[in-house]
């Protein structure tokens, strides 16, 4: 089968055409970047005009690139959320007139699944698995049953990783986008100047916290008064390494809960999303692994962001389980993979 994949639930536009046996013919992917920059973040507006700006050029480009003409395909594969919901509706309904115009399935897809499952197009990792998801918006743990069943351990309950890391480049003036700014700060610093907490670790649930990290940060920042560019490099070194305790504490509490439910039996460890192509945070839960002797797999980096490559994989999934849906599949702000999951305690926990 061959599936055209549409990504546009942030700021990164995208399209892909995948093959369930040959692999990815063509991944295009549009940075908006430097549209986002003098803002220190995205702003949804400018996100979604400049969807609409490119997505049809996008299109063109991935199947030209993949050589395939839409006879060719067996269906189109759309985020239809999570995200930011006018560049949702831009991708929605571009590819619900590509399908309906050439009599193509139609298969809306939830973000996270497709982050959650692109492991299984590179690495053919067999269900059930252990995954860490972590991108701007979304922290959370999840045992992956199968196809569009997920059941969730634990979330954070106020702020995701990347988005502390986001924050905390824009507290030291590190620009945008944050995580590889950080990232590359970290490298020249001292990780053990700055005693900075680590939210919720020891706890007997799963669940994440960063907001109180993110508000160290902001002290130290304000008692230094002008950081010099060494103090931002052990402040970043410090937080990196702060992250990076909290994230392996509560991966280890879930590693324990996943071998109970599955009486120990393939022990395989995911981390996807944008923040998986963080390499100290890599190689910190790799270590974990071994000592947890579960098996670490990860997306190439290049899949670990948004994309469309993940987007049509996701559709193949589904498409080869019989699951297509209808012309009326809404975009959705929020979408959660486990929506029987529990609430975390505290305000504003992501789904």
């Amino acid at each position: 089968m061959r599936v055209l994949g549409i990504e546009t639930s942030c700021d990164e536009t995208a399209a892909a055409v995948v093959d369930s046996e040959r692999g990815i013919l063509s991944n295009i992917v549009l940075s908006q970047l430097d549209e986002h920059r003098p803002y220190g973040g995205v702003v949804p507006e400018i996100a979604a005009r400049a969807h609409i700006d490119h997505l049809d050029g996008l299109i063109r480009e991935a199947m030209e690139t993949a050589g395939v003409s839409y006879a060719d395909l067996d269906g189109v594969a759309v985020t239809s959320g999570p995200g930011l919901i006018g560049g949702v509706m831009v991708g929605l309904m571009t590819a619900k007139a590509v399908a309906s115009a050439h009599g193509l399935k139609f298969v809306a897809i939830n973000h996270l699944e497709a982050h959650a499952l692109a492991v299984r197009m590179t690495d053919k990792v067999a269900f059930p698995y252990l995954l860490l998801l972590v991108s701007g918006g979304h922290c959370q743990l999840l045992v992956v049953e199968g196809v569009g069943r997920f059941r969730r351990l634990g979330t954070t309950i106020d702020d995701a990783v990347g988005e502390a890391f986001d924050k905390t480049a824009k507290l030291l003036g590190l620009g945008y986008p944050g995580g590889p700014a950080v990232e590359a700060a970290a490298q020249a610093g001292d990780p053990a100047r700055f005693h900075l907490p680590r939210p919720l670790i020891g706890r007997d649930d799963c669940h994440f916290s960063f907001s109180g990290l993110k508000t160290a940060i902001r002290r130290e920042t304000e008692r230094l008064g002008v950081p010099t560019d060494q103090d931002k490099a052990d402040l970043c070194a410090g937080f990196q390494a702060a992250a990076g305790d909290v994230l392996a504490d509560r991966t280890r509490r879930a590693m324990v809960i996943f071998n109970e439910m599955t009486g120990g039996a393939n022990r395989t460890f995911v981390i996807s999303g944008g923040v998986a192509a963080n390499k100290y945070l890599r190689a910190r839960l790799g270590v974990l692994c071994e000592q947890q002797d579960f098996a670490m797999v990860c997306p190439p980096i290049s899949l670990c962001t948004d994309n469309g490559a993940m987007i049509a994989w996701a559709g193949l999934e589904r498409l080869a389980l019989g699951m297509t849906d209808t012309l009326e599949a809404p975009a959705r702000a929020r979408w959660p993979l486990d929506p029987d999951a529990p609430a975390a305690m505290g305000a504003g926990v992501k789904a």
